[in-house]
């Protein structure tokens, strides 16, 4: 499990693409202290599993069902990405609580500069936009952000980053046409498809109540 608040920007060593499988070697820094084979670390937002720990990098073996639903299959060597490690029991939780299974896939639409702020807006899946709404939680390439605004019509949400989201995570660099890996709050996402499922019971007993 992971809070969506990024430790590190780090830096893509290496990418070996093989039959449905792709290997890939990021320095983590500091952030490699203390991580065994086997852990789990947000890599873009997605949950990745280490396989091996070297000298200057760590190495994850991303399947092809990740490299089809996320931005992962976009990296190359010398790529940068935003990285978590699981967070622990006792941890304070500064953004909100993420599996790093990524719903799918945004891309952006627009991007604005400003003094101290970058507003970015990005297109999403239309399955997903019922869980998104004004001021709710998303996570953006495993960063965890406020929804500034949603258009349901056009499919869009757009978020407006502070200068520390722009220094320290990928969002700062982002141009049109880039994804991103999006994941929705899983609260917001039950209380959805909770309310949906009894919706659809009530109106079949309705319907049945009218034939008899």
């Amino acid at each position: 499990m992971f809070t969506g608040i990024v430790q590190g920007l780090k830096p893509v060593s290496g990418v070996i693409d093989e039959q449905a499988l792709r290997r890939l070697d990021i320095d983590l820094g500091d952030l490699a202290g203390g991580l065994q084979t086997g852990a789990s670390v947000a890599v873009n937002g997605t949950c990745l599993t280490v396989a091996a720990i070297g000298d200057h990098s760590v190495r994850f073996d991303v399947i092809q069902e990740t490299l089809d639903n996320t931005n992962l299959g976009t990296l190359r060597t010398g790529s940068r990405v935003n990285v978590e490690r699981s967070f622990r029991l006792g941890d304070e939780v500064g953004g909100h609580i993420l599996s790093g299974h990524v719903s799918g896939v945004a891309v952006v639409v627009e991007v604005h500069e400003g003094e101290n702020v970058r507003n970015l807006a990005f297109t999403v899946p239309r399955g997903l936009l019922k869980f998104l709404h004004y001021k709710g939680f998303v996570a953006l390439d495993g960063a965890s952000l406020t929804i500034a605004s949603v258009d349901r019509e056009r499919g869009q949400i757009s978020v407006a980053l502070i200068p520390e989201t722009i220094a320290r995570t990928t969002l700062g660099a982002l141009v049109v046409g880039n994804q991103v890996n999006l994941e929705v709050d899983a609260q917001t996402q039950a209380i959805v498809e909770t309310v949906e499922r009894v919706l659809a019971d009530q109106t079949l007993v309705d319907g049945l109540r009218s034939r008899a």
